[in-house]
């Protein structure tokens, strides 16, 4: 009889997730909201949070990929 699967996301685990991807957002909008080439603050809000939001759904695909591959490094310790 197979085991039933186990679930790895956690209530922490997305909160966790959240957190880092509100601050990475807020970080590089910062960064990135000065190199906006215009005068208009409606533009230079839309384009750094434009960049800012495409930039930190990478970095949500990163922090997935890095949670999945020590899952498996700790597992294979394991064995």
């Amino acid at each position: 009889m197979s085991q039933p699967e186990q679930k790895f996301t956690t209530p922490v685990s997305l909160f966790v997730d959240a957190v880092l991807c509100i601050l990475f957002f807020v970080g590089l909008y910062l960064w990135v909201s000065p190199h906006v080439p215009s005068n208009d603050k409606s533009m230079i809000m839309l384009w750094g949070a434009l960049t800012a939001a495409c930039m930190t759904g990478v970095f949500w695909l990163c922090i997935q990929m890095f949670r999945v591959v020590l899952r498996a490094q700790l597992a294979a310790r394991r064995k």
